[in-house]
């Protein structure tokens, strides 16, 4: 019986533990990451706003569902592989330079914008810089996503799938 107490001790400090960290970090981060890319500006202007095939390049994306427009732009909702349901919506664009979406659920655990700045090089290619302005609303899931996966990963993959649609090995910068 002690030992039980004991383990329900550990496990009730641990929580506590993680709920007082989790409610000391920040809610809002900034964090940005880029790509250089051997494609002209449309060609990945292209890939990034047709949010209907991201199903075939994007790993964690298996379906995507339109939505009604949102002050006359896209709106969309991505499904994972377990049928988990995030809507997306545009705020702002300017093809092929500049991009900005949004998560659309104020009641997500999470939030926040991704803006998407499209340089041209000399060498015809692209340098894409994706700056994300997020929210993490959840004290748990603020500790996890600082302490264990970082406010970059799904920059970094998104990057990294995309020059793997292009037929490009992706190198991250920072």
């Amino acid at each position: 019986m002690k030992w039980a107490l004991r383990v329900l001790g550990v496990v009730a400090a641990l929580i506590a533990a993680i709920f007082l960290i989790g409610s000391s970090l920040p809610k809002q981060h900034t964090a940005t990451r880029a790509a250089r890319f051997h494609q002209r500006p449309e060609a990945i202007w292209s890939a990034i706003t047709d949010y209907s095939k991201f199903p075939e390049w994007r790993k964690g994306v298996a379906r995507v569902e339109a939505l009604p427009s949102a002050n006359g732009k896209p709106s969309w909702r991505e499904f994972d592989k377990y049928d988990h349901a995030i809507p997306y919506e545009i705020i702002e664009s300017t093809p092929p330079q500049y991009l900005t979406t949004r998560i659309a659920d104020p009641e997500l655990p999470f939030g926040g914008t991704w803006t998407y700045q499209l340089t041209p090089q000399a060498d015809d290619g692209t340098v894409l810089r994706i700056t994300e302005n997020g929210e993490v609303r959840n004290v748990f899931f603020r500790f996890v996503a600082r302490l264990f996966i970082g406010y970059t990963k799904t920059m970094e993959d998104y990057l990294n799938a995309l020059g793997e649609k292009l037929g490009e090995k992706t190198t991250v910068e920072y």
